[in-house]
């Protein structure tokens, strides 16, 4: 009756999928006896090592003959004599005698086990920008139960996003005025708290942790009094000028320096540098050739540990460790990460748009300097996200893995991270137009209250206002519908007037300027550094894509002027 009620010991083939086994492996073929005859094949993908296992050796053992996936999902050739461990495969519950947990599902150990050849594409999604992100999650949470996802290291783990360009294009957040981008953080504020609503978690913004900070130097003084000091030098600055200094320091010699961002430096050049440079940097008396690209590296460091407040509000980290305990998808992983980085202020967003910049052609050289995506977000981590309150060592364990996960979301998606949802822009441009309307009504208000008086006035008065009136509805008589006049005061001094159809597009109006007004070789190099702008209607200032299609734009906002300018850059 034992023999007969017995279960069949699970073999570890059955578990990962895996049908044949190597031949000579003794505890192979210790389960090939207990399974029967089987014919004997050669595994692909597994190395044997020269050793015997020991009796008590785990399943991650296995090693893959072509290599471990290291942090970014390439393959490193392991070692010889040394055994790898397959990290590729999730930990799965077993008991004593190698039996799977009954509560853990077979299929969830091997779903990701199509990864373990290099040559199969990661999984790609389509990710949209025209549809409330809130709305779209609003029906997740009732009809999935997400499982609890664990931080993994491979690359291939986060999903690769294609964003479809609309008939407006993509717009990135340097491309609106600041009038506009100060709505965009309101819209995303509000934007958030539905969204995490959504999932049932209240968004609780604890009070931002105050530190006064320096009024001068270089270290310890918050972002906007650093650019206040450099926009003195350079109006259009939007870095701290320090900090592309730090960037430029590391990209001279240290790119392929192993462990850049590991090292500490020497503690006393590093010290004698920091006390320079808060004396000399703002008069330009700091010399930068003394530096090393390593002094450079600690000093970048520092420079964002000593801010007031973190570059990065961890008043939105506990929202973000709740929402990752119900394992979501990557999908709504980067849509609450993206409205988050669309809430936070000018000078942060754009200097957290340089870091992952810098921080991006760190990683491109791994394999001379070590530094992985895994590596760099767990060293940096603790400067971007800090917080200056007291915390358990769980919560501080929490918060240092919640915002390790963060930063390697933030550099995997670094190129569509900084576009600013066009369903935003669409709001701002409704809030505009409701702030234009209000105005238009507040006079007839007044004509409303002050009627008698308007009908005891003379006649001559009225007819001087109609003639007022009158210009302006005959200048905008004198276009005609679908027809919008170009000005470009760096290139022409007349204005264009370009009829439009359903295929120009904005690079179409520029490629035309340059046709029509380059004469000479610098007037062709000129119009490269050109954008074409939307200005005024329902928006401030819009740089729009190339690829923006100008009659959707002209049709959602008929009241705007068109002018051809250079972009600003960092």
């Amino acid at each position: 009756m034992r023999k007969k009620n017995k279960q069949s010991v699970r073999d570890v083939r059955d578990i990962f999928g895996v049908s044949e086994s190597p031949p000579g492996d003794t505890c192979d073929n210790h389960t090939a006896q207990l399974d029967g005859p089987q014919e004997e094949k050669e595994l692909p993908g597994v190395m044997k090592t020269s050793d015997s296992l020991p009796d008590d050796a785990s399943l991650n053992s296995t090693a893959l003959s072509d290599g471990s996936p290291d942090e970014e999902g390439s393959f490193t050739v392991p070692r010889s004599g040394s055994v790898s461990i397959l990290e590729t495969i999730p930990a799965l519950p077993v008991h004593s005698n190698g039996s799977p947990d009954p509560g853990q599902s077979v299929q969830n150990a091997v779903s990701d086990d199509v990864y373990l050849e290099k040559n199969i594409p990661p999984e790609t999604e389509e990710l949209s920008f025209e549809v409330s992100y809130s709305e779209m999650v609003t029906e997740i949470p009732k009809r999935n139960k997400f499982k609890k996802s664990e931080f993994k290291k491979e690359d291939f783990a986060l999903t690769k996003f294609i964003v479809q360009k609309t008939r407006f294009g993509l717009t990135e957040a340097g491309d609106l005025s600041s009038e506009d981008m100060k709505k965009i953080r309101h819209l995303s504020l509000i934007e958030l708290t539905a969204f995490f609503d959504a999932f049932g978690i209240q968004l609780k913004r604890n009070k931002t942790e105050r530190v006064k900070g320096r009024d001068t130097g270089i270290f310890g003084v918050p972002l906007t009094v650093l650019l206040d000091n450099d926009r003195k030098k350079d109006p259009g600055v939007k870095v701290p000028l320090v900090l592309q200094k730090f960037f430029e320091k590391v990209e001279e010699s240290g790119l392929e320096s192993e462990g850049i961002f590991r090292l500490s430096g020497c503690t006393a050049k590093v010290k004698q540098y920091r006390e320079e440079l808060d004396a000399k940097f703002n008069s330009d008396k700091f010399k930068w050739d003394r530096m090393c690209h390593r002094e450079a590296a600690v000093m970048l460091k520092a420079f964002f540990r000593e801010l007031p407040t973190s570059l990065f509000p961890v008043e939105y980290i506990p929202a973000f460790i709740t929402l990752m305990e119900r394992g979501p998808p990557i999908k709504v992983q980067f849509q609450a990460l993206h409205l988050m980085v669309m809430a936070l202020p000018d000078a942060n967003r754009d200097t957290a748009q340089a870091l992952m910049t810098f921080f991006n052609k760190v990683i491109a050289n791994e394999s001379k300097n070590r530094m992985s995506v895994w590596n760099i977000s767990t060293v940096m981590a603790p400067n971007l996200f800090f917080s200056r309150s007291k915390h358990s060592d769980y919560e501080e364990l929490q918060l240092a893995n919640t915002a390790a996960h963060i930063i390697r979301l933030m550099l995997k998606y670094q190129k569509i991270l900084w576009k600013v949802p066009s369903f935003l822009i669409m709001q701002v441009r409704r809030m505009n137009e409701a702030t234009m309307l209000l105005k238009k009504q507040l006079p007839s208000v007044r004509k409303l209250l002050r009627r008698k008086t308007i009908e005891r006035e003379v006649i001559s008065p009225k007819t001087s206002k109609v003639l007022q009136k009158s210009p302006s509805s005959r200048r905008m008589s004198d276009v005609p519908e679908g027809v919008i006049r170009v000005h470009a005061p760096l290139l022409s001094k007349v204005s264009m007037a370009i009829q439009l159809n359903s295929h120009t597009k904005a690079k179409d109006i520029l490629a035309k300027f340059q046709y029509e007004n380059s004469y000479g070789s610098s007037e062709c190099i000129k119009i490269q550094n050109q954008r074409l702008y939307e200005i005024g209607g329902n928006i401030g200032q819009h740089c729009l894509d190339p690829d923006a299609y100008i009659l959707d734009v002209y049709h959602v906002n008929p009241q705007a002027e068109w002018v051809i300018k250079p972009q600003p850059s960092f």
